[in-house]
């Protein structure tokens, strides 16, 4: 099976923005959150840093592996599990070019590339025996056409070492291009714990949705934590998708999302009652959400 995130961790792999990336128009923003990731990150285990060629910062207790890159976000491209499975990545169902970020692995590790499409932010682990992912990703008509739902099922159960795939359904966010990524929702955090999102505001677009979640997670037998829910954030008119379940944790430290929203601090006490023997800290992560990201996509575990 592969490991819970919880699992002591050998390295946070994080990749670094660039003018050649999404990040351009408001490229120094974006350097500062990852600065300041980066220091967080490495004072409780080290971090690799994937990044530009010519870059020549340096940061305590991290190591720099120059290599070219599309974009970010590589909990979706990056090695899952202690194996290293280098998995396909296309863009979340061809919405992107992906040439160079499916390169990566095999740059850093020598891995084999695998003809099966997932991101690692569709599927979550409780390191057991349990994977939880969405309808919505892994049946999107671009990521594996040729199966069908059993099939993806009985494919991740061999690959992964799970015995239990874990579907949810109800997971749209207005603007994600992940086609409902499971980290945005919902994640464990023991093996008999989902933490997930909820909205109380009934005038909100997603509160309909969002409480047929809730009520289909009430029938999984897992013990529930509700997170707050996040206000509208918008950059230039669009709405951007913004959740306090990606959250990345690390070797004594939880990483949370925060987003300049009355909840923030909400969210931050149901953390810190959740992993009592973790720190808390916060990261500002409204310059992420600008890219329809967050902090648990913009880095990947390694174990």
């Amino acid at each position: 099976m592969i490991p819970a995130e919880w699992y002591d961790q050998r390295a946070l792999l994080i990749a670094y923005p660039h003018e050649r990336s999404d990040w351009a128009p408001y490229l120094q923003e974006a350097l500062e959150v990852f600065d300041e990731f980066i220091r967080i990150a490495a004072t409780y285990q080290e971090v690799w840093l994937v990044a530009p060629k010519d870059f020549a910062k340096s940061y305590p207790n991290t190591r720099i592996f120059p290599t070219p890159t599309n974009d970010t976000w590589i909990r979706d491209y990056g090695p899952i599990g202690r194996e290293l499975l280098d998995f396909t990545f296309n863009g979340w169902g061809l919405k992107y070019p992906a040439n160079l970020d499916n390169q990566v692995n095999r740059r850093l590790f020598g891995t084999k590339k695998i003809g099966f499409v997932l991101e690692g932010g569709s599927i979550e682990s409780n390191g057991v025996d349990t994977i939880l992912t969405t309808t919505s990703c892994l049946l999107e008509a671009n990521r594996n056409p040729h199966l069908s739902q059993k099939g993806i099922e009985e494919y991740l159960k061999r690959a992964l070492g799970a015995k239990r795939i874990l579907w949810l359904d109800h997971t749209e966010l207005i603007g994600d291009d992940t086609d409902g990524h499971i980290d945005m929702f919902a994640r464990f955090v023991d093996p008999t714990t989902i933490a997930y999102i909820t909205c109380d505001d009934r005038e909100d677009p997603h509160y309909d949705s969002l409480k047929a979640f809730e009520a289909q997670l009430k029938t999984t037998g897992y013990n529930l934590a509700p997170l707050p829910w996040v206000s509208a954030k918008y950059f230039e008119d669009e709405r951007l998708p913004a959740s306090y379940a990606n959250f990345v944790i690390l070797n004594g430290a939880v990483v949370v999302p925060t987003y300049d929203d009355p909840n923030d601090e909400i969210a931050l006490k149901i953390f810190q009652r959740l992993f009592p023997n973790r720190d808390i800290v916060a990261l500002d992560a409204s310059v992420l959400i600008r890219q329809h990201g967050s902090v648990h996509c913009s880095c990947c575990n390694l174990f």
